[in-house]
């Protein structure tokens, strides 16, 4: 590596000395912090090649606006990945081994360059709920279903050098990230550097609340990052917001995030860093400072940064990290200037106030996380929303007849690690499921509980507390330790209310403590969903409905007949206090993760199997060998002009990931179930889109196929449905038609299109069926950059355009001029009789290498293959 700016040096810390980038005479001093983070990681790989002092001078001079317009390379410590997403990036990784052995090169030589840890977490599904035995019978469940995806990660333990697999049953990857795995300073070989995480799941940025950089990113390019190939990004603009004041009694941090959501979305940070300043952040404990950064994809922002300080240091001793590693990471934040200062303001692009004070408990939905309602107006909001009559029903359970209508509450679910990480949050709700239960008040029968947390911690502090019994008085018993209800595995709901929700179309909701609500995520039969604290989850399972004003209108009624407010069983912040610093103590955390890549018995009895290559099996509905690189020349093919491609659909605003690849439950009427069911798979087995995203013949089929999706070529039809030669067709029929015929496929979107998880799915399946790019409004940050990974050209309408001011219908036929021989910033779009420029959002030199080469995993394999 070049020094080229002088800055090798030396820390040392007790008895141990390591080298060091210092950041002293070369960062301005008002440098946001974590823009210092990437400073150091640039000086540290210059090398003229990737980063060069040119990247590194730009750097240097952020704030100017051409400094903006600058790309960087950035080189991650470590990757960090979940099993849906690791099982397809893996396979990828099993894939290039087979073409370079099919080269006559030695496949044992892919490997990753950096540290993978992989966490099993997104696989358990709520399929058993409050009974005692809800956890067994639910992991039972998960391995019955999922063996052979946990075989290959064993396959790809045992295979890959540095590829680490925290098996199933452990938590929730961020919770384990911020309670154990992350480094915060890493010390490697003598050397110390900055913690920077990139991980597959868009919430890696939760350990931004640690004082850890990292974001999400596509599974694609964390396939090339952990191969030794760094990101590629324009220098980003930072958000400076200044927490000031204190937060009210009674409201937690999850109203805070929802405020803070609702405030950055209206502002606008897709693509910029936000950091937190100001006397507040010392008012914001660690778990409260991991439940923001968690739900930064929220935002839209690429990462939520909190700076390192002494909450930080004493959050890491209090989860039982050594104490050699706090005093490297005090002393490296205090030399380096990542140590929070409270009355050094760094230089922002642009800065945002939010008085603590002004906070009050809220929800958000029921479609988005940004769209927060105060909980006093929730009721009348939830009127606002259904706008419609409904066709009231009963249902028999229990031995009781119960009035079913819309806004009943068909799931309460504590869950997701952006609350199940905060003792705050958990305690509040076990002690006011304690003093509910206590008055005489139960949940409604039609209402399906679950506890998922995100770490073994959470169960140990409520045993330890006496707590575990009242929340099991109310159902939530623990249903597993995993996602499950926050990434849409809430299994199916009470029999007798799923039948009343299709006979009736009634609007049923869904309350959840996860950080995600979007149509159809949760469950496919539940069309409202809203995020709350754990509390307030568990208010409303005593409630049973959403019509319902929770500030004035009684829970119920307890055993005196007396009326039961939301008042009178919220605890108070000592209460909760108390019983956080009577239970919770470091070995809590050491127990927790003594064994962390061990796992259960049943986990280590799984066989795995053997080889340098993995043997694939053609009839498995779970693990196919990936398609991708089947046509890879060994140079790349001129880049073309797009003749002649047609809309396979054409969307509104703020389309999701999860509308582009759903990942919940896979509905047997679909192409995907259909798929499954002509294997013989029965209807219980289908399992998730998630759980079989190692294979593309699952989920190309799967694509598209979300049933809210509303594809504007067939406006009165709901779900994965197109019109092809003039007739209604499933969209995997019709793409299936037009690739037989040659003819190039095409997406028309308006704003924010790919908003929510870093799905790589949601760019792999569009490209196995046909779609060669997508022209929208605006893009999230993530989803561009798969798109780009699987050679799929993001085109962007110029400001005040857009395809109704441009009257296009989608039923044109598309032309993509410009293209040849080159990749401009513009291309000229033929649609019909309308012709129009677009802008091309390949965004950095690399990208354009990338989409040049059709994609990330070709441009890496062809490099692999040269430099061996």
């Amino acid at each position: 590596m070049g020094d080229s700016f002088g800055t090798a040096g030396t820390l040392t810390v007790g008895d141990s000395r390591y080298a060091i980038h210092r950041l002293a005479g070369v960062a301005p001093p008002d440098l946001p912090y974590s823009l210092r983070i990437v400073l150091e990681n640039l000086l540290r790989h210059e090398d003229g090649a990737f980063v060069t002092a040119g990247q590194i001078r730009a750097l240097l001079d952020w704030g100017e606006p051409a400094s903006f317009e600058h790309a960087i390379d950035l080189h991650p410590a470590r990757i960090f990945l979940h099993d849906t997403n690791g099982v397809p990036a893996v396979a990828d990784l099993a894939a290039m081994r087979d073409a370079v052995a099919a080269l006559g090169g030695d496949p044992a030589g892919v490997n990753p360059t950096i540290p993978a840890e992989l966490v099993v977490d997104h696989s358990i599904i709520a399929d058993v709920f409050g009974r005692p035995d809800a956890l067994a019978r639910n992991t039972e469940l998960e391995y019955a279903r999922n063996a052979e995806r946990y075989r290959f990660l064993k396959w790809g333990r045992a295979a890959l050098r540095g590829f680490a697999v925290v098996p199933p049953g452990t938590g929730i990857m961020h919770q384990v990230n911020v309670e154990h795995l992350a480094r915060v300073v890493v010390a490697d070989g003598g050397r110390a550097y900055p913690d920077v995480c990139l991980g597959t799941d868009s919430h890696t940025t939760m350990v931004n609340g640690l004082g850890v950089l990292g974001w999400g990113i596509g599974g694609i390019e964390a396939e090339a990052a952990m191969l030794g190939q760094p990101l590629s990004m324009r220098i980003p603009r930072v958000v400076g917001v200044r927490l000031h004041g204190t937060l009210p009694h009674g409201v937690t941090a999850t109203d805070l995030v929802l405020t803070i959501t609702e405030l950055m979305r209206r502002h606008g940070v897709v693509g910029k860093f936000v950091e937190f300043s100001g006397p507040g952040i010392a008012e914001i404990t660690l778990p409260d400072r991991a439940t923001i950064a968690n739900m930064s994809p929220e935002f839209g922002s690429t990462c939520a940064y909190f700076p390192i300080d002494a909450e930080t240091l004493r959050y890491l001793r209090f989860t039982g990290r050594p104490d050699t590693n706090v005093a490297l990471v005090e002393a490296y934040a205090k030399e380096q200037g990542l140590w929070h200062e409270p009355g050094a303001v760094p230089r922002y692009t642009e800065t945002l106030d939010l008085d603590l004070g002004t906070v009050v408990a809220s929800l958000a939905g029921p479609r988005r996380p940004q769209d927060r309602v105060p909980l006093d107006r929730a009721k009348a909001a939830f009127r606002d929303t259904v706008g419609r009559p409904s066709t009231p029903t009963t249902v028999e359970l229990d031995g009781g007849t119960h009035r079913i209508d819309h806004g009943s509450v068909a799931i309460a679910a504590i869950t997701s690690c952006t609350n199940t990480s905060n003792p705050s949050v958990m305690v509040a709700a076990a002690l006011l499921a304690r003093n509910a239960a206590t008055r005489g008040l139960r949940t409604k029968p039609w209402v399906k509980t679950s506890l998922s947390p995100g770490s073994r911690v959470v169960t140990d502090y409520f045993d330890k507390a006496g707590l575990t019994p009242h929340l099991e008085a109310l159902g939530f018993h623990l249903a597993g330790y995993g996602c499950m209800t926050c990434i849409g595995a809430s299994g199916p709901l009470i029999p007798a209310l799923t039948r009343a929700v299709h006979d009736h179309d009634l609007a049923v909701a869904a309350v959840l403590s996860g950080n995600r609500n979007f149509d159809s995520r949760i469950n496919p039969d539940v069309r409202m969903n809203y995020l709350a604290s754990p509390p307030l989850v568990v208010a409303y399972a005593l409630a049973g409905t959403m019509d319902i004003d929770l500030t004035t209108e009684p829970l119920g009624i307890d055993h005196t007949g007396e009326p039961v407010h939301l008042r009178d069983v919220w605890p108070s912040p000592r209460e909760v206090q108390d019983i956080i610093d009577a239970v919770l103590d470091p070995t809590m955390f050491a127990r927790a993760y003594a064994d962390v890549f061990t796992g259960d018995d049943r986990w280590q009895q799984l066989p795995a199997p053997q080889g340098a290559t993995f043997a694939w099996d053609d009839a498995s509905t779970y693990l196919r060998r990936p398609p991708y690189l089947d046509a890879m020349t060994p140079e790349p093919r001129p880049v073309v002009d797009i003749v002649g491609a047609r809309v396979l659909v054409k969307l509104g605003d703020s389309v999701t990931t999860d509308h582009i690849s759903p990942a919940g439950a896979i509905p047997p009427h679909t192409p995907a179930g259909q798929y499954l069911r002509g294997l013989g798979v029965e209807p219980f087995d289908l399992n998730t889109y998630a759980s079989r995203r190692g294979s593309h013949e699952v989920m190309t089929r799967g694509t598209f196929a979300n049933v809210r999706l509303r594809n504007q070529l067939v406006p009165d039809t709901e779900g994965g449905y197109t019109v092809h030669d003039g007739s209604l067709a499933t969209i995997y029929d019709a793409a299936a038609a037009h690739r037989a015929a040659g003819v190039p496929l095409l997406v028309l979107a308006g704003k924010e299109y790919g908003t929510g998880s870093s799905r790589d799915w949601a760019a792999k399946g569009p490209a196995l069926l046909g779609v060669r790019a997508v022209l929208a409004e605006s893009f999230e940050r993530i989803h561009r950059s798969n798109l780009i990974g699987m050679g799929i050209l993001p085109l962007q309408f110029l400001d005040g355009d857009n395809a109704d001011i441009l009257d296009l219908t989608g039923h044109e036929t598309f032309t993509i001029a410009g293209l040849v021989d080159a990749v401009p910033d513009t291309v000229t779009v033929h649609a019909g009789h309308t012709t129009f420029p677009a802008r091309v959002r390949l965004d950095t030199p690399r990208e354009v290498e990338y989409y040049r080469h059709g994609g990330i995993l070709p441009y890496v394999l062809r490099r692999t293959l040269r430099n061996r």
